[in-house]
């Protein structure tokens, strides 16, 4: 009997930043379970990260880091291939090609072009207008069937989408059209300051967010900051629309506990806020620590991270290639001698 033909997922992170718990909680450590299932491609998009005036040195260091942390949150580089970017060179030639089959009109109207632009009002660059087809190229590269994303990032999926299927009744069927995998649980963690905003790593406010580099003292702090409200009744701690902030953190507490927020209200019944967030910090805590320990020590070790970043692009670039030259034949352009 034939071996069952895996479905792929291809996701990716900017090493921009510090990885929040929002994006370890609603991304990176949903990842873990899907290599069991999905033939999976897991990419540092370095790339990406260029639309903002970078430090070089920093974006370097930040890149391994990052490797690092995803080795550390749990991806298996001999079941996922673990790559970076800019190590296969078809990301940036496909990029190209889906430019001619993109239009000005649905990059203009991309959210977070238009968010971008507010930000970094000195530099709008082509880069960041021309941000969605990249990601578009990342996905499509692959035969992506699965795209695991939150949901700010459905907009891009569905512009890769329309991409494919632009692409394939001018030229034939060349990509497989992917599909959004949104998680059930950890995909809206909101920011500590401001409940109705999701936790970015792009926060300027530094209590706003909690970082998977987070010293324990620094996460008790935030989140002893964290906003909630003047309630004062014994049922206070409950899950409710009105109550963004408590909400936010039963949410958290009840993923790095594995508690359902349900039994986490009945825990805290009759119980201020300030039990509450002390909890809420052990938690994390306890969550991150281990993480914190395994990435120091995967980052002093350059020369694994460099083979398994050799062994990652090898893998993409094989099947990269194999995408790239169909989409070349299929558009008319002259195949290079060997």
């Amino acid at each position: 009997m034939a071996e069952e033909v895996k479905k792929r997922v291809f996701s990716g992170v900017q090493p921009t930043g510090k990885v929040t718990l929002g994006n370890y909680l609603g991304a990176i450590r949903n990842w873990t379970p899907l290599q069991e299932q999905y033939e999976c491609l897991f990419c540092v998009v370095d790339l990406h990260s260029l639309t903002v005036t970078q430090v070089p040195a920093e974006l370097r260091k930040n890149t391994l880091d990052l490797v690092a942390l995803y080795i550390a949150c749990g991806i298996d580089p001999e079941k996922s291939a673990l790559f970076i970017q800019s190590h296969v060179h078809e990301h940036s030639e496909l990029c190209w090609i889906l430019d001619t089959v993109a239009y000005v009109g649905e990059l203009n109207r991309m959210t977070q072009f238009k968010d971008k632009s507010k930000k970094h009002a000195d530099n709008i660059n082509m880069g960041l207008m021309n941000y969605p087809v990249l990601m578009a190229s990342d996905i499509l590269l692959y035969q992506t069937q699965y795209v695991p994303v939150g949901k700010d990032q459905i907009q891009h999926v569905e512009l890769a989408r329309d991409i494919a299927q632009r692409f394939n009744a001018r030229y034939s069927d060349t990509f497989v059209v992917p599909e959004c995998l949104i998680s059930k649980t950890g995909s809206s963690i909101k920011s500590l300051q401001d409940p109705s905003a999701k936790m970015s790593k792009s926060d300027p406010n530094d209590n706003a967010i909690i970082t998977l580099t987070d010293d324990p003292d620094s996460i008790r702090r935030k989140l002893r900051r964290a906003v909630t409200d003047s309630d004062t009744d014994a049922h206070c701690v409950r899950y409710s629309a009105d109550k963004p902030g408590v909400s936010n953190l039963l949410n958290i507490y009840s993923l790095c506990t594995g508690t359902s927020v349900a039994e986490a209200e009945r825990l805290f019944e009759g119980k201020g806020y300030g039990q509450f967030k002390d909890a809420v910090a052990d938690a994390v805590i306890s969550v991150l620590q281990p993480i914190q320990s395994e990435q120091k020590r995967l980052a002093a070790d350059k020369a694994y991270l460099e083979s398994v970043l050799k062994q990652g692009a090898e893998r993409a670039e094989h099947i990269a290639c194999k995408t790239l030259s169909k989409v070349y034949r299929k558009v008319g352009l002259v195949p290079k001698s060997r």
